[in-house]
């Protein structure tokens, strides 16, 4: 498989572009992962960090479900990899966790992502609240969140994947 990514339209308006960004750091991460085993998507790349891009992948899983799914739309989705008692438990992947099971939950994110953004007008108010800061957003707002979150961990990505085979690109 191969990751196609495409840069939005430099002319498209305000929804285009942002979509448009997001899904290309979306693809971005997936390109970054594309050809590891699952043995290579679960080495960390400098001790003492365990950041790992199944972790990374997983981390973004969750990222997806608390905006769109929590805060945009207002579901009761639960936490898929991490609790109260294990606030870091997307990132700590062991030899059962496989990039099968990760890719797809996060693939599943991600369509769930676009189904309830679909339709929302970018300065409406989300239906959910923050669980920490107790707000209300905007769909723009976590668009542009969700663009800043995939490029610093894509940046981690990077440099993750050089450790592991030397492969670079923006």
């Amino acid at each position: 498989m191969t990751t196609e990514r495409r840069e939005p339209a430099a002319d498209a308006d305000e929804r285009s572009m942002l979509e448009g960004w997001l899904e290309y750091h979306r693809q971005t991460l997936a390109w970054k992962c594309e050809g590891l085993t699952d043995a290579q998507l679960r080495t960390a790349a400098v001790a003492p960090s365990t950041l790992t891009l199944m972790g990374l992948v997983r981390h973004m899983a969750e990222v997806e479900r608390s905006w769109y799914r929590r805060v945009l739309a207002d579901e009761d989705a639960d936490p898929i990899h991490y609790s109260d008692e294990n606030p870091d438990g997307e990132f700590l992947v062991t030899e059962a966790d496989t990039w099968q099971e990760a890719h797809a939950t996060w693939q599943a994110e991600i369509e769930a992502a676009r189904r309830n953004a679909a339709g929302v007008p970018l300065d409406a108010p989300t239906r959910g609240l923050h669980r920490r800061t107790g707000e209300r957003y905007t769909l723009r707002w976590i668009h542009t969140h969700m663009i800043e979150e995939y490029a610093r961990h894509n940046g981690h990505a990077d440099l993750i994947r050089e450790s592991l085979d030397g492969a670079t690109g923006d």
